[in-house]
Parts: C-alpha cells; structure tokens; sequence
C-alpha cells in the first residue's frame, strides 16, 4: 500500500484540479449553473415525501429530513458506484496517452460527489430549521460516519472499476442491483419500523448503505448515538475492499489500455 499512499500525495493537485474542472463542465451549459446542485435532491424528496405521506398515508417523524438524508447518502453511493464501472474506458484519452493510476480517475469521481454531497449536507441543517428538528451535541458523531461511507464506496468502486473493463455487462448488472438497493436500503421509509426479525437484521447491518443512512439519521435526526462496533466493522470491511482493488488494479493496469 505504500505505493498508495505516494501516487495519493503525488496526484492530489491534479485530483483537486480535476474534480474542479468536472464540476464545472457539469453545469456550463445550464442556465440554472449549480442550482440543479439543490433542485435535484429537493425535488426527489418532494416526490418521496408526497408518495409515502399522501398516497400511502403513512410517515416517519420529521419525514422531509429523514428522507433528504437518505437521499444524500444514496446519492453519492450510488453515483459514485454507478460511474466506477466504465471509468477507465470513458477516459481512454487519458488512459492511452500518459500514466495515471486508475484509481486516481475514481479518486477524483469521488472528491467531486463528495463536494456535491456536502452541498447537500448544508442542505440538511436548514431542512432541520424550517421543521424544528431539534439540534442536539450528538450530530457531531457524524464527522466518524461520513468517512466510512467513503472508504466502502471507494472499495467496492476500485473492485468494479477493474473488473468493468473485461466484463462488458457489468455496468447494466450493475445499475440493475444499485435499483434493487435502493428499495431494500429504506430510503424512503424505516427498516427497523416497516420490517422485524432477522430480514430488518440482515437488511440494517449488512448491507452497508442502508446502515449508514440508518446512522446518520439517528445522530442527526432522533439523537440516537451511533453504532461504533458496526461502524468500525464497516470502516475495516471499505479498507480490505479498498487494499483489494488498488492491489488487483497495481498488477493490471498496464493491460487496460490494450483492452479498451
């Protein structure tokens, strides 16, 4: 891993540049800009928060929040995830021309979601004042949680990012299980309220984004403090994903370019 580390410190400037470059071409031609940045989680949780309430009539304590937080942590794992699959062969000019580390691309992917995603988190703190969620010292557990949302989805993405080159299909297996997880990851409803016995366990603890938005809306939402075993489980698990695609991408990363 130390070679890692290094290539991390040697590429951090052009991560930093790059995620900047690709928020800004993200929005260049949008007469809204950055805007679209806020519209677009506000208006899902709108659509979530009239379809569960009003059509379903049924809710959870300060519903728009609870589901604006599970939005934002979906949001990054999922587009995080989703991209990690044709990463490589969407910068084939990069890729075929000058050496970068692969997982460099992905690092860079993922400085620009989390940028998007603490948009989204200031979001949250206004949403608690708009409808009194009561601020409390517990939310301050969320600086331990957030950092295992990003090693699990910065393991689980290297993994797909190499294996997404040989395998064509992947990336609609992909999509086709990240639309299955979302179901199954409550971001829309409670797990521990709407399910019981051993399928909430199963779906709360071992599937690891419904877990950290289950987390996060505790410390944040409900002052609930978090669960630092499951949390530490889950930050050692992101760690080994991420030491196993960085070590199968450090031994085949010279073929890639040959492959796509």
């Amino acid at each position: 891993m130390k070679r890692f580390f290094d290539n991390m410190k040697k590429y951090w400037k052009y991560s930093i540049y790059a995620a900047k470059a690709e928020l800004k071409a993200e929005v260049a031609n949008s007469y809204l800009n950055w805007l679209w940045w806020i519209l677009d989680p506000i208006s899902f949780m709108i659509i979530y928060t009239f379809m569960v309430e009003l059509v379903f009539n049924a809710s959870e304590q300060y519903f728009q929040v609870f589901v604006f937080v599970g939005l934002t942590c979906w949001n990054y794992f999922n587009t995080t995830i989703s991209n990690s699959v044709k990463l490589v062969s969407k910068n084939k000019a990069i890729v075929t021309k000058v050496y970068v580390p692969k997982y460099i691309l992905l690092f860079v992917k993922c400085l620009k979601n989390m940028f998007k995603m603490m948009i989204s988190w200031a979001l949250v703190i206004v949403l608690m004042f708009i409808f009194k969620v009561p601020f409390h010292l517990t939310m301050l557990w969320w600086v331990l949680i957030i950092p295992v949302l990003f090693v699990v989805t910065f393991g689980i993405s290297t993994i797909l990012l190499h294996f997404g080159i040989f395998v064509e299909d992947l990336h609609n297996v992909t999509n086709i299980v990240l639309k299955l997880l979302f179901y199954l990851s409550g971001v829309f409803y409670s797990i521990g309220k709407r399910l019981s016995g051993s399928l909430s366990v199963i779906l709360l603890k071992l599937n690891p984004i419904a877990f950290i938005m289950d987390q996060c809306r505790g410390v944040m939402i409900y002052d609930k403090m978090p669960n630092f075993a499951w949390l530490a489980m889950w930050f050692i698990v992101g760690c080994l994903l991420s030491w196993i695609g960085v070590v199968v991408i450090h031994k085949y990363e010279n073929s890639y370019a040959k492959v796509i």
